[in-house]
């Protein structure tokens, strides 16, 4: 009876989703137009139990891991390792909207669901050291997302140090023996790719939901300069940013937008330098950044000269 009226239910959840996509004007079904909303006055969901897990975001909270649809962390296989965690998908999930940000060769480091460290280079490998070098010490432990797929010299320098999970689109099969090696290591992959384009977050509250579009950051889909600003955006110092500083302003402006406020970082143009992220003050969050730079600075004096 169960599964006859949960079919029949998910009949009727179709039905009402085509339905709430079309309007009624002049006695005439249209589809509506592109620049419609996309929230209509009624949402149908539909989720599918992927696994129980252990435990939610404390040990007495049961949990479950739902799919709401074939892509990203609804679809995604795990390689190996540990069963995953609330906290862990997550945390895969934040460090996977960094990643997704760039084009080129990418990889962050993620902690609590703000980033120890994010960095582009000109590989996978690169990329990903260059993050967790960043902040060594917060990356220990931490969610990796690389935007590449894992090959043997990204495998190799992940599994260099202890890092809990790591999601990517793909592993290459030489690069999964050198995974292996930490057994309890969760290896993820998914196709992030199809989420570039946004789609609708569902956040629940007491007693109601809220409903939004992803942040998509298009502002920063190309490259800034001075001749060449998203729509909105202008220069209000009495010096403009040098060709060098555009380009770490657009790296900071991407990775910035996945901060948790209040939020302050400080980049150069391919990676971060230091975060300071959730603080209940914005001096705090700047003195949380500045303290992190001392520490991996190579001038303590000055921890962030050059830095945007």
């Amino acid at each position: 009876m169960r599964k006859a009226l949960a079919h029949t239910a998910a009949y009727d959840t179709a039905i009402t989703a085509t339905l709430a996509a079309v309007t009624v004007r002049e006695e005439v079904f249209e589809r509506p137009s592109a620049d419609a909303s996309p929230l209509s006055e009624a949402l149908p969901l539909e989720l599918h139990r992927i696994r129980d897990l252990r435990y939610g975001e404390n040990p007495h909270q049961r949990a479950s891991w739902y799919t709401a649809g074939a892509t990203g962390l609804g679809a995604a296989q795990v390689l190996q390792g540990k069963e995953l965690s609330y906290t862990n998908l997550l945390d895969l999930d934040a460090a996977a909207r960094i990643a997704l940000e760039f084009t080129e060769p990418a990889a962050v480091v993620i902690k609590h669901t703000n980033p120890c460290g994010a960095a582009i280079g000109a590989s996978a490998a690169e990329a990903y050291v260059r993050a967790r070098e960043a902040d060594s010490l917060a990356a220990f432990g931490g969610i990796v997302a690389i935007n590449r797929p894992v090959d043997v010299a990204a495998a190799e320098a992940i599994v260099s140090t202890f890092i809990e999970a790591v999601i990517a689109p793909a592993v290459e099969a030489d690069a999964r023996p050198v995974l292996a090696k930490k057994p309890n290591m969760r290896v993820v992959v998914a196709d992030m790719e199809a989420l570039r384009a946004g789609g609708l977050e569902l956040r629940s509250i007491l007693g109601a939901m809220l409903v939004q579009e992803r942040d998509t950051v298009s502002e920063a889909g190309a490259p800034w300069a001075a001749h060449a600003l998203p729509e909105g955006v202008r220069v209000v110092t009495k010096r403009q940013p040098t060709s060098a500083e555009w380009d770490a302003l657009r790296f900071a402006w991407r990775v910035g937008a996945h901060v948790k406020s209040n939020s302050v970082i400080f980049t150069d143009a391919t990676r971060t330098l230091a975060i300071g992220a959730g603080q209940m003050s914005r001096v705090d969050a700047v003195n949380v950044a500045v303290m992190k730079a001392r520490h991996t600075a190579s001038d303590a004096n000055r921890p962030l000269a050059g830095s945007v």
